[in-house]
């Protein structure tokens, strides 16, 4: 039986009434349906009352990507500047969520968006327009987005850790390209994050949960978007798909066993 992953969702307005929808990108449902090897579940952002139900039926948790930034009230940071989007209610939900998943030591792969709010969840703060920094690179979506090579398109190169869960998915590498989508990034590392790569700025790029029961990984690139032609994209799909598939297997044997 192939594992059940949850996608997090975001509320955003949808037809000419702007109605409130939730929603995830067709990425995410394509990559978890191919390398992952799973049945993706969409997370609508109903808040921290869906965690305990919802969190037990789940193979494998996605944190994904959005235009939308962490309020920063969760970090003490500022206010966000004028027009900054925010999604309340995603935040609401995937700050508890990330927590229990990490308590529970369900397979968790944390991207973008997803990735500043595990650093969040776990105690830490964000930059939140890192191309304003002295001495940092420009890591945002370009405003002309027509082409899908913009989402594609490598950026930059990352520093990894030599032997890191990554480095080994790439053969051994040390310096990886990347594709670059965001505004805000990583300030105050939390404690319990391991940081293990680096774009050239510093800005960190790759995470784990030191002390997690198990996979716990997060990354501020977008391998969903690349992930047909880039060998460590797929790669790193499997390897979260292997760990969903085992922890699905003892779920199944939990229940046959009551």
């Amino acid at each position: 039986m192939k594992p059940l992953i949850g996608i997090s969702c975001c509320v955003k307005p949808f037809g000419v009434f702007g109605t409130p929808n939730h929603a995830a990108s067709d990425s995410y449902i394509r990559v978890v349906l191919g390398p992952t090897g799973g049945i993706p579940i969409l997370l609508p952002a109903a808040g921290e009352a869906l965690v305990p139900e919802i969190l037990p039926r789940l193979d494998g948790l996605i944190l994904t990507g959005s235009r939308s930034n962490v309020c920063p009230d969760y970090y003490e940071g500022p206010p966000h500047a004028e027009g900054t989007p925010e999604d309340h209610a995603r935040d609401a939900t995937t700050l508890p969520l990330i927590r229990a998943a990490i308590a529970a030591g369900l397979p968790l792969l944390a991207i973008c968006r997803g990735f500043q709010e595990l650093n969040v969840a776990l105690g830490g703060s964000l930059d939140q327009r890192i191309q304003d920094l002295p001495g940092r690179i420009d890591h945002s979506t370009p405003s002309d987005q027509r082409f899908a090579r913009v989402r594609t398109a490598k950026a930059h190169n990352i520093r990894l850790v030599p032997d890191s869960p990554i480095s080994r998915l790439a053969g051994g590498a040390t310096d990886i390209p990347v594709n670059s989508l965001h505004n805000q990034g990583i300030a105050r590392l939390a404690p319990r994050l391991v940081a293990e790569g680096w774009a050239p700025d510093g800005t960190i790029e790759a995470v784990r949960v030191k002390d997690a029961r198990g996979f716990a990984l997060g990354i501020q690139w977008h391998p969903e978007y690349d992930w047909e032609t880039d060998a460590v994209s797929r790669a790193l799909f499997g390897m979260f798909g292997e760990a969903c598939a085992a922890w699905a297997a003892r779920r199944m044997q939990h229940i046959a066993a009551e």
